[in-house]
């Protein structure tokens, strides 16, 4: 099901590190945001539905205009600069107190949703192009089992935070996804750093070691 000498392609590396993070620290925290909206900020349904949009329509349109950005920058460089946005997005998340409404989010959604999108739009190209041509439903595969792995642990890890706050309340809810917003943001640039090392090229030592699927090669 998945051959595990791919592990030695820094671009298949960085498809995969990048599609787990993206799970766990973007996903996860977006995830629970509806809930942190409705008992901290004292949202209505429609209301937080309505203020994550933002996030999720950003991400949308820019995962479709970034694909014009692949060619030009490469995909690892462009899913390093996504997922570093989506950190800055997530840090201007954190501070929200009780008091807080809904516009304080805004920016901070739109960042990351930016981010996001960019980042999703890197990952389509280097699921395929780091695998061999005939292997490009392993390559698709992975990256999106890696993707939802990390998704249920992003969202287990933002829960686990906001309830090991001290108190009960809007209270508690907003300082626990402070607490969150932050270690997502860190986890968003442990991946950017990644994907930043896989942009080297791997030295080939023999040509047996030589691989038509390495970064920078161009497929016909």
């Amino acid at each position: 099901m998945l051959e595990l000498h791919l592990f030695r392609q820094p671009a298949f590396i960085a498809s995969m590190s990048g599609a787990f993070f993206t799970g766990l620290a973007i996903i996860g925290l977006m995830s629970f945001s509806p809930t942190m909206m409705q008992t901290g900020l004292h949202l209505g349904i429609l209301a937080s539905a309505a203020v994550l949009a933002t996030w999720s329509g950003t991400s949308t349109l820019l995962a479709m205009a970034g694909r014009t950005l692949v060619p030009r920058l490469g995909a690892p460089l462009l899913l390093a600069v996504g997922l570093a946005l989506a950190a800055a997005g997530e840090l201007t998340l954190a501070g929200l107190g009780t008091g807080s409404g809904w516009e304080r989010m805004v920016p901070g959604l739109v960042v990351a949703g930016v981010g996001s999108g960019l980042a999703n739009s890197s990952l389509g190209r280097l699921a395929v192009d780091s695998v061999p041509p005939d292997r490009a439903g392993m390559g698709s595969g992975a990256n999106n089992t890696a993707r939802y792995i990390g998704g249920a642990a992003g969202v287990a890890l933002v829960v686990a935070l906001v309830s090991a706050g001290n108190g009960h309340g809007a209270h508690a809810v907003v300082h626990g996804w402070d607490t969150a917003t932050l270690v997502c943001a860190v986890l968003c640039a442990v991946g950017a750093a990644i994907a930043l090392l896989c942009r080297r090229p791997r030295r080939v030592s023999s040509p047996r070691e030589a691989s038509p699927f390495a970064p920078g090669t161009q497929r016909r």
